[in-house]
């Protein structure tokens, strides 16, 4: 793979995760559904955090999609999802390995996204 194949891949990565967080952000702020979810979780303050997470993939989404401070936007990201493993899939395991592994597959990808991001982006 030479220089220019490895920099497109970094670029689609980019786009592809920008997508998905500032989406899933504003889905959190329009959604009823998902504000029902949060409740759901049994959080502290559950609408607070809601939209605090919300504002994050929003903020952090659009620095990746503008490819500033690409470290630093995948750190909250990361954070995010892990919560969101621990708290909504994990707990899938007590049903079996493949369903919690069928639940969890987006997650995971969007994991390994982002710390292909973290390890691949430049320090501005």
């Amino acid at each position: 793979m030479n220089i220019h194949t490895s920099l497109s891949a970094i670029h689609l990565i980019r786009y592809i995760v920008a997508y998905v967080f500032i989406t899933s952000g504003l889905m959190k702020l329009i959604s009823e559904d998902l504000s029902q979810s949060f409740v759901n979780l049994g959080l502290p303050y559950p609408l607070y955090l809601m939209y605090i997470v919300a504002l994050l993939e929003i903020v952090c989404g659009i620095s990746i999609l503008a490819n500033k401070s690409v470290k630093k936007a995948t750190i909250p990201l990361l954070t995010i999802m892990i919560a969101a493993l621990l708290l909504t899939k994990v707990p899938i395991l007590h049903t079996g390995f493949m369903a919690f592994a069928f639940q969890a597959r987006l997650d995971i990808i969007m994991l390994v996204l982002l710390f292909i991001l973290y390890t691949h982006s430049q320090r501005r």
